[in-house]
């Protein structure tokens, strides 16, 4: 790399924001020593690379033996840039890298490095199960040759197959899944069931998807209790037929919904009850979360009602979010709004949040394209700091300035105009939508206009890799919605490139996005999927004044009287201004959140590691026999060793298992409820501790109290197994997310719901 790339390196490290980003200068030295080794690498034979790879102890022989490895198994030399990224990895950094520029191979190479560097094993973390599998079968000729096994895990993997695939040198597995499996691990009664060894090094791909969009999600292992829907279900039938303005009215910002006194009348004259008398709080609350469900979650925006059960759709990626749900009945409320069984929750046995199970790695690395922007969050949440990558080939994409418009209506005229002039030349279009119910409307108004278009989104995102590698063909246009963590690249000409010169010509790839997203990264991601590799490439955005991040974040900074053209096309610099305002406070809001979620859930996270430490102890040692010898001395003292051994080990497991179990239950009540105190002027946060605190302090207590009941109180031969003192688990056990409850809890939404009905009655 030459001194005026260095400088504009440097120069645009400076401008994206300072201070976020580490200084290549020492990494990039090391390149020419990398290069020197290069003939001396590629006269070894397969059998002596393996046999260098083993014993390669640097970053300047990482590089050069994966480089050659990837060249003979892939056929792909890596760049430069993509060694860079490499040893960022290996150095610990978030990688940030422009979309098609080989994050897959940079990934691959680190992985290696870190095994070799005794960092190892090593996980590759990923959005889901797909990417995990395709990257790990592509990447295992470059494993092969440098001496790794690889191995790959998705949600129909067996307990087998999962050991199997963590026994290996590098394992790719979905973020959820290794979550899920390090809660399962947590339940073992026997060391043998355990199918994740101790972590290591993780490798995040996406990582701003994982660590910052994602981070706050709780992964929950669930066991079977049955469930009542009845108040639900009932509280779904009164909402069903209330109509918005009449009977309730919902606030600015979308994220609140309240009966007005006539809707509140009418559905307590449909009960025959008083909704506020005391006696009827749990009635009141169904109906007020069925009135969200009806009001503010909406299908094929928020979800998509798929063989016969409600799927959420994650925002960000505009797909299925697997094995989602919300909280605080909104779930079951939404099942009931579209006339479906409710699915049980159960009993929570184990939950952790995304940002705590990636807490647990000693060492943490990752890589996105987008990373800059949320290089504080990165470093206040992880202590991870941003390498910006240059890329291999400066990108010459055009990025229009937005086109915004008064109306909807004016944008979406404008949005199928421009589609249709590309197409009649010929230029491949993708155009972003922000939810599957925009993509179908705009997919029939092209229709309509005579545009023809593939459609990708949450209903199909099964096809998403085939629909995406033709969606750079001459002449086609691709509507779908997101493509953050898409996976696949956009190649001019489609995948067998017949057409990319002509397409070339063109002006390469056109990127359109009907409307701004909540974050700036995500629209990023959009426009990274034109300009791949210094291909020619556009991107523009349409928005509106009326789209719901400007009406919800920049009400008070649009004019009132823009100037505009005479088709609606909005010409006034303070209008630009007030949409990057809206984008901006979307991103703070989000942080905030984040911070705030985080703050309840440090607490928690420090019982389950005590609880954990604890456990790990009555699983692989005679803790619990040492403890009934002391106790109770008479009764253990008859007993054989192995069966003293067995037995207070499977009691203590139970009871301790059970009892946190009934503690999580006990914080989710306590994490509800502590918001009323917020009322008498207290800090929700410190009564939130000041309950969870003694609660847990009494715990380990009550475990020992508990097991020597049960101990006292058992008869016991050689042959004697748990379920015989009645210490039968969970017969099913189920792994889900918890989505994000858009409307706060629901004592939050009761709270304002009774601020509004007093509010009411004092102007009656």
């Amino acid at each position: 790399m030459g001194v005026s790339q260095r400088l504009k390196t440097r120069f645009r490290r400076f401008l994206q924001r300072p201070g976020t980003t580490v200084d290549l200068a020492p990494l990039e030295k090391l390149l020419p020593a990398i290069e020197a080794r290069e003939e001396k690498v590629s006269a070894f034979d397969d059998a002596e690379l393996t046999e260098a790879a083993d014993a390669a102890s640097s970053y300047e022989e990482i590089c050069a033996l994966g480089r050659e490895a990837a060249g003979r198994g892939l056929d792909q030399r890596p760049y430069d840039v993509q060694l860079l990224g490499a040893m960022s990895l290996l150095s610990g950094k978030v990688a940030e890298m422009a979309t098609g520029e080989g994050k897959t191979l940079t990934a691959a190479i680190a992985a290696y490095g870190h095994v070799r560097l005794g960092n190892g094993p090593v996980h590759v973390l990923t959005v889901n199960d797909y990417l995990a599998r395709r990257d790990a079968q592509w990447m295992e000729p470059v494993y092969t040759l440098l001496g790794l096994t690889v191995g790959w895990v998705n949600e129909a993997s067996t307990p087998i197959e999962r050991r199997a695939a963590y026994a290996c040198d590098v394992t790719y597995v979905s973020v959820s899944e290794a979550g899920f499996d390090f809660l399962r691990d947590q339940l073992v009664t026997d060391i043998a069931d355990r199918v994740q060894p101790p972590l290591r090094t993780a490798i995040v791909d996406e990582a701003d998807s994982i660590l910052i969009d994602e981070a706050r999600v709780p992964m929950v292992l669930a066991g079977s209790v049955p469930g009542d829907q009845d108040p639900v279900h009932t509280a779904a039938g009164l909402v069903r037929g209330l109509r918005k303005g009449k009977h309730y009215t919902v606030a600015e910002d979308g994220r609140s919904a309240a009966f007005t006194s006539g809707g509140l009348a009418a559905v307590e004259a449909k009960l025959g009850v008083d909704l506020y008398d005391e006696e009827n709080v749990e009635q009141l609350s169904a109906v007020n979360v069925a009135l969200h469900a009806h009001a503010l979650l909406h299908r094929d925006v928020d979800y998509i009602v798929r063989d016969g059960t409600v799927e959420l759709i994650d925002e960000m990626r505009g797909r299925v979010a697997q094995r989602r749900r919300w909280p605080d009945g909104l779930q079951a409320a939404v099942e009931a709004k579209e006339g479906l069984d409710a699915t049980a929750e159960g009993e929570v046995l184990g939950t952790i949040a995304v940002q705590a199970y990636i807490g647990l790695y000693p060492k943490v690395c990752g890589m996105t394209a987008t990373a800059v922007l949320v290089g504080d969050q990165l470093r206040e949440f992880f202590g991870l700091e941003v390498a910006v990558i240059p890329p291999n080939t400066p990108c010459v994409r055009v990025d229009e300035p937005d086109r915004i418009y008064a109306t909807r209506a004016e944008k979406e005229e404008a949005l199928i105009d421009e589609i249709k002039r590309c197409h009649a030349d010929g230029r491949p279009v993708l155009v972003g939508t922000l939810d599957v119910k925009e993509s179908e409307q705009l997919a029939a108004g092209l229709n309509a206009a005579g545009v023809p278009c593939v459609v990708l989104n949450a209903k199909n995102d099964d096809e998403e890799a085939a629909i995406i590698a033709e969606a750079g063909a001459h002449g086609t246009v691709t509507v779908s919605t997101q493509m953050a963590g898409r996976g696949v690249d956009i190649r001019l000409g489609g995948s067998d490139q017949i057409d990319r010169d002509q397409v070339a010509e063109l002006g390469g790839l056109y990127v359109i996005g009907s409307g701004r997203h909540d974050s700036r990264r995500v629209d990023d991601q959009l426009r990274g999927r034109a300009g791949r590799q210094g291909d020619p490439g556009g991107s523009v955005f349409f928005v509106s004044l009326e789209d719901d991040l400007v009406v919800r974040h920049a009400g008070d900074t649009v004019p009132p009287s823009p100037r505009m053209n005479a088709d609606g096309l909005v010409t006034d610099a303070q209008v630009d201004y007030a949409v990057e305002h809206a984008q901006r406070v979307a991103e703070g809001v989000n942080h905030e959140i984040h911070r705030n979620t985080w703050r309840y859930s440090v607490v928690i996270e420090q019982q389950r590691k005590a609880l954990a430490e604890r456990r790990e102890r009555l699983l692989t040692s005679d803790v619990a026999a040492l403890m009934l010898l002391d106790k109770m001395p008479d009764k253990a003292g008859e007993m054989d060793e192995d069966l003293l051994a067995r037995a207070a080990r499977s009691i203590a497991l139970y009871h301790l298992d059970r009892l946190w179990a009934a503690h999580l239950a006990e914080l989710s009540e306590v994490r509800e409820g502590v918001h009323l105190r917020a009322l008498g002027r207290l800090d929700p946060l410190d009564e939130f501790h000041r309950a969870a605190v003694p609660a847990f302090t009494n715990l380990v207590p009550e475990i020992e109290a508990r097991t020597l009941a049960t101990f006292e109180e058992t008869e016991f031969d050689e042959d004697w197994e748990p379920d015989e003192s009645e210490l039968t688990r969970p017969s099913a056990t189920w792994t889900y997310l918890v989505h994000d409850n858009p409307f706060g809890s629901e004592l939050d939404r009761l709270i304002a719901s009774v601020g509004r009905r007093l509010s009411g009655a004092g102007s009656r």
